[in-house]
């Protein structure tokens, strides 16, 4: 929210209090709390009718420093909060000199100047990283008499800012306002399903604000050198987190919010839907299924879409006996073929599903302050809201869906979540402002702990669509309604980077778009891009997306990526183990691999999969595609031609082909089968080894898709041969091969 006219002056009927000295600290073992009045104490008449704000200095984990920022605390409690991991017994040094008081934690210092006005110096050892200046505080009371508080960090010269969720935009925040508020808005606007209140900045730091509800971030927008966030009410609570590279950011961040989960091994093959509102029953069905074995077409997942449920019955969890008569039939046809089966859900309840009344009943849905059950026709004709904060309707609605899963279900399409009304009650009390992004983690995390109470560890995973701050352990999250162009292609993928910039290890797409039927160009640039993602899936709206709809030439690709996608299962279960370990997402932005190249701050037409595999899609009909390759000899995995970066490459790419190259010296691991994502991926193993360096040798750790302890080969090369010995786990056998000339 913007709160000044210019540099000068202040927008109509704003007043702000700013802290204007330090009066006093008081130190403890954790941290310090500054009051800082709201201008200069010169005598004791100064401290008369005086305002003070009060700014608390704590540290909740290692490299990490919280700062609240308090007028007023005499407020009621405020519920819910984001669940955070904290280690209140690691190292913590607090120093407090006539001069300033400092708060150490790791390498990450926080400085309170006492003297001569408000700074805080943020360092990461002695580099100054950020800081917070005379005007950057600020306890606003607004024309309306609401009342704000607002922080504004320093932007350096150069410096710039990611994340903040799924945000469809320029993937580069600098300039942008954002406000972080979910909303069902489609993937064109500056609206986002997945909000998230963290920004990873290029100079080796990210802030969390630690608010579900509603915050505004002008990032260099209202004050071009600085980054300012806000939220109504009389207190602001942030974290700075420390680096010194991105990845120790994001490391430290989702320590803190949460990791991503491990999700199953046959999650990563294909899926296919059965589009949204196409018609389509269980003949339908079996003849996709049916089309993709006869053509080849490695499939492991099939999904139904909304209308496996009656119209105007969502949702009620009975499958439309006139399309699906025998369910668990059908279901059991499908496993049979060695398919798993996802439907789509929501926690929204239609007036005429037999849920409506049980939950009105039971009080499990949403009500307005009068009692009433909150009710509106946007969706579903009456549609009501399940109450999350309430254990039993959690009970309730996990308990239908379990009947599913007894049924055969494997998995759940967590869809919508974001349309939460703001002027209702909740059952455990819960603030209606700070409940409307929160929703969508409370739904999404009860679904998916049904999923691993009754599948397992490691065996749930959602396709969900809405977000927040933590959401990232209930992994999958698709990119939301885009059209079917090359446009909205481009502006998923930067979607796609800003939410791997925020913490979310995986990330899905519709691959052609939802909207629309893509023209046949567009989907077949779309499936590569989709196989070349962290999960892969078919779908659409009006239109099916099964190849063949589209020409001969569809299928082949289709089967080429599917199998590239499926022999590449060794590399990419340990790029999601590593999502899973320290946060580190498996579709990562060029500046969280390349922190150190300037060239790669605005890159938001390709990314890194995993840490060895440049992924750049065509997003053009001609072929025609542009990227960046860092420094280093470089090696295309279709072809084996080699470029040498830095350096800006042009190309133009068939239908079967598009830039995905290995990095210098990498050694990627290819697993022996192209049928099915979830086999023995150390068995067989062929040990690719790209332009290497004479002397080098690489440890190469490939996962076992059970609980088994995978293999670990120690790779070397002495400037003629390459070899490759197992160190430690299993596996039937191994290959060890170059691929591209010494660097």
């Amino acid at each position: 929210m913007k709160f000044t006219d210019g540099y000068w002056q202040l927008r109509p009927g704003v007043s702000v209090l700013r802290p204007g000295t330090v009066e006093s600290v008081e130190p403890d073992d954790r941290g310090f709390t500054v009051f800082a009045p709201a201008g200069r104490i010169t005598g004791r008449g100064d401290t008369l009718n005086r305002p003070v704000v009060t700014v608390r200095f704590f540290t909740p984990a290692p490299g990490v420093i919280g700062v609240t920022i308090a007028h007023h605390t005499g407020g009621l409690p405020r519920e819910p909060h984001f669940g955070l991991t904290t280690d209140d017994a690691h190292p913590v040094t607090v120093d407090v000199t006539g001069l300033s008081a400092s708060l150490t934690t790791g390498d990450l210092t926080a400085r309170v100047a006492l003297v001569d006005g408000w700074r805080v110096e943020f360092l990461h050892g002695d580099r100054l990283v950020t800081a917070s200046t005379g005007r950057s505080v600020g306890v606003v009371t607004d024309a309306e008499g609401r009342r704000h508080v607002h922080e504004r960090l320093a932007l350096g010269v150069g410096e710039t800012v990611y994340g903040l969720g799924e945000r469809f935009g320029p993937f580069v925040k600098n300039g942008q306002t954002v406000d972080i508020w979910n909303s069902d808005g489609g993937t064109a606007s500056e609206q986002a399903y997945k909000n998230v209140p963290f920004y990873l900045s290029s100079t080796g730091y990210g802030v969390f604000v630690d608010h579900p509800e509603h915050v505004s971030f002008e990032v260099g927008s209202e004050v071009v050198t600085q980054t300012q966030f806000s939220v109504e009410g009389q207190t602001l609570t942030y974290y700075v987190i420390d680096g010194p590279t991105p990845k120790d950011v994001l490391r430290r961040y989702t320590a803190l919010t949460g990791r991503p989960a491990r999700v199953p091994a046959w999650s990563y093959g294909l899926w296919l839907s059965t589009s949204f509102t196409t018609s389509y029953d269980e003949k339908t069905v079996t003849e996709f299924v049916d089309g993709m074995a006869e053509r080849g077409l490695p499939l492991s997942v099939f999904h139904f879409d909304c209308f496996w449920m009656r119209q105007f019955h969502w949702v009620d969890f009975v499958w439309d006996p006139a399309t699906f008569p025998d369910p668990e039939g059908m279901l059991r046809r499908l496993h049979e073929r060695d398919l798993k089966v996802c439907v789509w859900i929501n926690p929204y309840i239609a007036q005429r599903s037999y849920l409506f009344e049980e939950g009105r009943e039971a009080g499990y849905l949403v009500r307005n302050p009068d009692g009433s059950v909150w009710q509106w026709d946007k969706w579903q004709a009456g549609m009501a809201l399940v109450d999350f904060t309430n254990p039993d309707a959690v009970r309730w609605f996990t308990g239908k869906l379990r009947a599913l899963l007894d049924m055969g279900v494997d998995c759940f399409k967590t869809d919508f979540g974001e349309r939460i009304p703001t002027e209702v009650v909740w059952h455990d009390g819960s603030d209606p402002q700070r409940m409307h992004n929160y929703y969508s983690y409370l739904y999404n995390k009860a679904v998916f702990e049904l999923l691993e109470t009754e599948r397992g560890e490691g065996e749930a995973v959602l396709f969900a669509r809405s977000a927040t701050a933590g959401g990232q352990q209930f992994p999958v999250h698709w990119g939301g309604d885009c059209e079917s162009t090359f446009a909205a292609m481009a502006e998923s993928l930067r979607g796609g980077l800003s939410l791997a910039a925020s913490g979310f290890g995986y990330w899905s797409h519709d691959i052609g778009g939802f909207e629309g039927t893509p023209d046949p160009a567009v989907f077949k640039r779309w499936v590569a891009f989709g196989l070349l993602s962290s999960h892969s899936r078919l779908h659409g709206s009006g239109s099916y997306r099964v190849p063949w709809e589209f020409d001969d030439e569809a299928v082949d690709v289709l089967r080429h990526f599917t199998q590239l996608k499926l022999s590449l299962m060794p590399y990419l279960a340990a790029a999601a183990q590593e999502a899973h370990r320290d946060g580190t997402p498996m579709m990562r932005p060029m500046i969280v691999e390349f922190p150190d190249d300037p060239a790669t701050a605005y890159l938001d037409r390709q990314y890194m999969l995993g840490s060895d595999v440049l992924v750049a899609p065509v997003l053009s009909a001609d072929g025609e595609v542009t990227y960046y390759v860092p420094a280093g000899t470089w090696t295309h995995l279709l072809t084996g031609a080699q470029v040498t970066g830095p350096a800006w490459v042009t190309e133009k790419h068939g239908y079967d082909s598009l830039p995905v190259l290995a990095r210098p010296g990498a050694v990627i691991p290819f697993g022996s089968r192209t049928d099915r994502p979830d086999y023995e991926w150390a068995d067989d193993v062929r040990l690719r080894l790209y332009a290497p360096a004479r002397g080098q040798r690489t440890r190469v750790r490939v996962p076992s898709p059970g609980h088994g302890p995978g293999a670990e080969f120690e790779v070397r090369y002495d400037g003629v041969a390459a070899s490759a010995e197992l160190v430690a786990g299993a596996s039937t056998g191994h290959i060890c091969e170059i691929q591209g000339t010494e660097r």
